[in-house]
């Protein structure tokens, strides 16, 4: 039966390598991130608890929570140096920051005993959880990998530290859980607000296009009634002459509205034609 435990669950990984009495484990690990810089030899694990000063305090718990921070460049082990901006050189090797991005590990079982230390410690992490310590120890052979291999079984037997596991793999998917709906109801609010904000700048676009194809169809009809009153006007001053009524002015026919220019036409027409028959 699998271990089903996963090592990457806080807890675990705390038991791993956070415990003096599997230091080696840890010592091990360092090493291996290092490699060609001199070795670790032994480590002193601190209290990452600080106690408050005054009952107003808070606690501080130092710890690091790391999911997908480094986009570029995929690679598996990134180490990151303080170093002057116009050479390489380092102003330290007494800090360093390395990254370990499990998504990009290309081993596999059949390839792990070719695999480089770094691959090899991190397929463990990613796939300890699927096996059982009896295939662990057969595909990585090496004391620390079958120390840590009964690290995880005994978690996975002892019933006290079991629901410690269960209760941190808990907080662990609800974190996730949280992330992905608070994710997901941003994606909803931005939805909801651009449909707003397009809606806005659609009504915006439209009313000026309305107000330009209403200006050009204004002009286009304004022209036309001009043309009209043009014309209505010079037969009705031709008629006048014709019939030797009282010529009108311009300023007098502008007075006039369209339909009572016609009217007007129209009677002169009619005298024209009573005049002449």
């Amino acid at each position: 039966m699998a271990l089903g435990i996963d090592p990457l669950v806080d807890y675990a990984f705390k038991m791993l390598f956070g415990r003096t009495d599997h230091k080696m484990l840890t010592i091990s690990l360092i090493n291996t991130v290092l490699d060609g810089q001199p070795p670790v030899t032994d480590v002193t694990f601190l209290n990452t608890i600080q106690n408050k000063l005054s009952a107003d305090d808070k606690y501080v718990i130092l710890d690091v929570l790391a999911g997908s921070l480094v986009e570029q460049p995929a690679r598996l082990h990134l180490d990151f140096r303080l170093r002057d901006l116009s050479s390489p050189r380092p102003l330290t090797e007494h800090l360093q920051i390395h990254f370990l991005q499990l998504n990009h590990l290309q081993v596999t079982a059949d390839t792990l005993y070719n695999a480089s230390s770094v691959e090899r410690w991190c397929w463990f992490l990613r796939y300890a959880q699927e096996l059982t310590t009896e295939q662990l120890t057969l595909l990585l052979p090496d004391k620390e990998f079958t120390e840590a291999a009964k690290v995880l079984e005994m978690i996975a037997q002892t019933p006290e530290q079991l629901q410690e596991y269960n209760a941190r793999l808990k907080a662990r998917r609800d974190e996730e859980a949280r992330i992905i709906l608070g994710r997901q109801q941003g994606l909803e609010i931005g939805e909801a607000r651009g449909i707003e904000i397009g809606e806005a700048r659609g009504i915006e676009i439209g009313k000026a296009r309305g107000i330009e194809i209403g200006e050009a169809r204004g002009i286009e009809i304004g022209e036309a009634r001009g043309i009209r009153r043009g014309l209505l006007q010079g037969q009705i001053l031709l008629l006048q002459q014709l019939l030797r009524l009282p010529v009108s002015t311009d300023e007098q026919l502008a007075t006039f509205d369209l339909d009572q220019l016609n009217h007007m036409l129209t009677q002169m027409q009619q005298q024209l034609n009573h005049r002449d028959a």
